[in-house]
């Protein structure tokens, strides 16, 4: 019989190889898309509600599908997820209109929702001092998006996108057959190996305002991640010219980061903690996000010897150098938000705030193609786009600013507060002194005599 740590690499290696060909699937509208808008004659608005559909259902069904795994375990919800969708993204290589594009997409969108299976998968096979790395790991599965970009192109050119679905819908039956041989099922990890977990129990943990928290972070590093992904060969097309292959091959600057990277997030996490290394990531992508919305403008001075116009604006070598660094801080931060989850929430419930987060962070990835559309037809100007995602960062570092920074320092005396990287796991506040704080109900301190962690960082 295997041992234990060759079955727990096992797992986190097959999931995270399925959760790869997975978000490729979930992404090739990102491609197919701008054939398909070219076809049908749609407008910027009509565009981004094409792309962002597979979006709404994958991101939806991630709360039912967490719960499931919760209750009978993440191999057979996995596998039976990706062999369901087998045949719906076959068939979408023989849409002709535009609403068969639009309802297929959202059954195939649904493989959207394998996150929230193969992360509460891949956590339960770890302690909790190293779910940050397992979650990491398993979340470098984002790199589907850059392999959609990498792939689709070229068989859009050579063979049409017609061919596009029915290599995936090949490559998803294939990847659950080797997912179903290369994992294990440990009963343990589901939750009627206890005791049975009622719906109402399961769905309490929503009245946690954390929750909520997490999922506007995670609308960010996520969902703007998906929504970009799907954005941005589009953008390079649009605004700078180029056809469909350097467009995709530049686009994968933002999205490859942003999922090879993610399992150094974890280990970050796990090193120093969910909360520093999610704040310096928001901060970052505040900075990137400033500079990107940057529009192309000329600037006309009138002087006593003519007019004097200036270029303003980024070249195409400005905006991709911006976009793959802020891709490596939002892989970062995509393994932080879940490092704050795996912290607070264990057991049952784990795989329902997985879900919960997932499904916001997805309908983050829905609602922001849609609304770059509808900016892009109503000004004309394409960097509206990022505009509207430093509106949305700025939102988060001012709830975070406020929530957790402002109330460690209180309790500290005005100082810098510290936030432990492992345990306690719902002790917020650590002093120099020992003493841990918690904030009551009415805003009063509690202290309690604790060990410090060694490896927080002050933020």
């Amino acid at each position: 019989m295997a041992s234990q740590t060759y079955m727990r690499w096992s797992v986190v290696t097959a999931s995270t190889t399925a959760f790869t060909v997975c978000f490729a699937v979930w992404m090739m509208f990102a491609v197919i898309g701008i054939p398909i808008k070219t076809t049908l004659d749609l407008n910027e608005t009509q565009f981004g509600l094409l792309v962002a559909m597979p979006v709404l259902t994958g991101s939806l069904i991630r709360v039912p599908l967490g719960m499931l795994t919760d209750r009978y375990g993440g191999r057979i919800v996995f596998f039976a997820l990706m062999l369901s969708l087998v045949i719906p993204t076959w068939i979408l290589s023989h849409a002709t209109a535009y609403w068969h594009y639009l309802v297929l997409s959202l059954f195939v969108g649904s493989v959207g929702g394998s996150f929230a299976v193969g992360i509460t998968y891949c956590a339960h096979w770890f302690e909790r001092e190293r779910q940050g790395l397992a979650m990491g790991i398993f979340g470098v599965g984002n790199v589907g998006a850059a392999v959609t970009k990498f792939v689709a192109p070229s068989i859009v050119v050579a063979f049409g996108w017609q061919m596009v679905p029915q290599v995936y819908a090949v490559a998803l039956l294939v990847t659950a057959i080797a997912f179903w041989m290369a994992t294990y099922t440990d009963p343990s990890h589901s939750a009627n190996a206890a005791k049975p977990v009622t719906l109402r129990e399961q769905l309490a943990v929503l009245k946690d305002p954390k929750v909520w928290k997490y999922c506007q972070f995670y609308s960010i590093v996520f969902g703007g991640y998906v929504a970009l992904s799907l954005w941005m060969t589009k953008y390079y097309i649009s605004e700078y010219g180029f056809d469909i292959r350097v467009a995709a091959l530049l686009a994968a600057a933002f999205s490859l980061p942003g999922g090879v990277l993610r399992a150094i997030g974890g280990w970050m996490s796990d090193q120093w903690g969910a909360h520093p290394v999610t704040w310096w990531v928001m901060l970052f992508s505040w900075v990137c996000l400033f500079f990107l919305s940057i529009p192309q403008t000329e600037l006309t001075i009138k002087t006593i010897k003519g007019d004097l116009t200036f270029g303003i604006g980024l070249n195409v070598w400005v905006l991709t150098v911006l976009m793959f660094a802020m891709g490596v801080a939002w892989a970062v931060g995509k393994a932080s938000v879940f490092k704050y989850i795996s912290d607070e929430f264990t057991g049952p419930t784990l795989g329902t705030v997985s879900g919960v987060v997932g499904m916001v962070g997805g309908l983050g990835g829905f609602l922001l193609p849609i609304q770059f559309g509808a900016l892009v037809d109503l000004t004309g100007v394409n960097s509206t786009i990022f505009m509207l995602m430093w509106g949305i960062t700025t939102v988060s570092l001012i709830w975070m600013y406020w929530t957790e920074i402002v109330p460690m320092r209180r309790v500290n005396g005005g100082g810098n507060g510290t936030r432990p990287a492992v345990e306690p796991v719902n002790v917020p506040f650590v002093f120099p002194s020992g003493k841990v704080g918690n904030p009551s109900p009415s805003g009063e301190a509690t202290f309690a005599q604790a060990d410090v962690n060694p490896r927080a960082k002050d933020v």
